[in-house]
């Protein structure tokens, strides 16, 4: 097991609080580890081994149709007499009403409860409705280029070698911790993408007309980090011959974000300071899956690299927008709390434009700004703008 302290770091100012600590992401992206080195972390500060209590609620591991109540019961009889516990509930989504369970498990258990799952409801206002106030959400992501150095922490490879493994591959420890070719990685995402498609999306959600779903999906990850609408992909989609309305393109979008595979980006007015409720972006939760159904070419590198830098900064805790800023368009406007940078994407910067600096160069305030960028040479301050190779953003302890 190769530790991700980020995590426990995320997760230690919480311990035994009376909240519910909920990490949620998408399938394989390493909640479980998590729950391990967490496991580890409370055996250390000298908790017994039969006070934590773990479960997991795959479909492997549970009997089929199981309550809410069954589970509540189950866990009330695994705490009896062993005074107060901890409780380690992985993939809790599976449990119709979970929430209901977990809490009555807060209100009468002497219990410390932690839960992962698949799905962005755990994260959102639908459970809000039993857990008000008492609960506190950790994402977890997939691994970032410091943890992928972590994993290959044994290479011969050098960190530029590994950077272009990091954009080929993604971050999915199951890849990052053996050596893979590029059809081997990308049969194992692909592996995750229909799992997470076949069992979250379509199943739960009673998709009967799956070849127009896949065609919706494979639209929208083709047009990763573009702007469209639901609009525009029903008019492609006629031209295809194939008819779905736009109300089913909104559902199949909502139902990807659920299922964490896709990530909302929306657009920020710089002059009006207002969020813009049209034309925003969708990331991936990991390139690799861009790779893994479309196939990778070098093409695919801005995007790549834009949805790299995204995932960077959700990590890290900011509220990512795509900055609109009159005419013109900045790849990333970054905020967290009274923090703010501003962050604009691309390979090289082209020598017969100056767009990258010069959109940066009109905002008139005092914020960071950076140009990230895979060209060494391109690098240096330019106009007090921060151009930086991408390898060195990323490993950045701040900005």
């Amino acid at each position: 097991m190769i530790n991700r302290p980020d995590y426990i770091a995320a997760i230690e100012p919480f311990i035994d609080k009376p909240l519910v600590k909920i990490l949620a992401g998408i399938r394989r992206c390493g909640k479980s580890t998590i729950f391990e080195m967490l496991r580890e972390e409370l055996l250390r500060r000298g908790i017994g081994e039969d006070q934590i209590v773990c479960k997991r609620y795959t479909e492997m591991d549970i009997p089929e149709n199981i309550t809410a109540k069954q589970m509540y019961d189950e866990l009330t009889a695994a705490m009896a007499g062993k005074g107060h516990c901890y409780l380690l509930l992985d993939e809790i989504q599976e449990i119709t009403g979970w929430e209901k369970a977990v809490n009555s498990l807060l209100e009468s258990a002497d219990a410390d409860i932690y839960v992962t799952g698949s799905n962005s409801k755990l994260m959102s206002s639908e459970i809000s409705t039993y857990l008000t106030g008492r609960y506190v959400s950790i994402p977890v992501y997939t691994l970032s280029f410091k943890e992928y150095l972590d994993f290959k922490a044994d290479s011969t490879l050098s960190r530029r070698e590994l950077l272009e493994e990091y954009i080929r591959f993604g971050g999915f420890p199951i890849i990052a911790l053996s050596e893979y070719d590029d059809q081997s990685a990308y049969q194992i995402v692909n592996g995750i993408y229909h799992t997470v498609v076949s069992r979250d999306i379509v199943k739960r959600h009673r998709i009967n007309k799956q070849d127009l779903f896949d065609r919706v999906v494979k639209y929208i990850i083709e047009n990763m980090g573009k702007t469209f609408s639901a609009n525009s992909i029903s008019t492609f989609l006629k031209s295809e011959h194939r008819k779905v309305s736009v109300e089913s393109i909104y559902n199949y979008l909502r139902w990807l974000e659920q299922a964490l595979i896709i990530y909302p980006c929306e657009r920020y007015d710089l002059q009006g300071k207002s969020i813009l409720k049209t034309q925003e972006k969708y990331y991936l939760a990991d390139v690799s899956l861009k790779y893994a159904l479309l196939g990778y070419n070098r093409k695919m590198l801005d995007g790549a690299m834009e949805n790299i830098v995204y995932l960077e900064l959700k990590r890290r805790g900011y509220d990512v927008y795509i900055g609109k800023n009159d005419t013109k368009e900045i790849d990333f406007v970054a905020t967290r709390r009274d923090e703010r940078i501003y962050v604009q994407v691309c390979v090289r910067i082209p020598e017969a434009s100056d767009r990258e600096v010069g959109n940066l160069m009109e905002i008139r305030d005092h914020y960071p700004k950076y140009v990230v960028t895979l060209n060494e040479m391109d690098t240096g301050i330019e106009d007090g703008i921060r151009i930086v190779h991408l390898a060195d953003f990323l490993l950045a302890e701040q900005w």
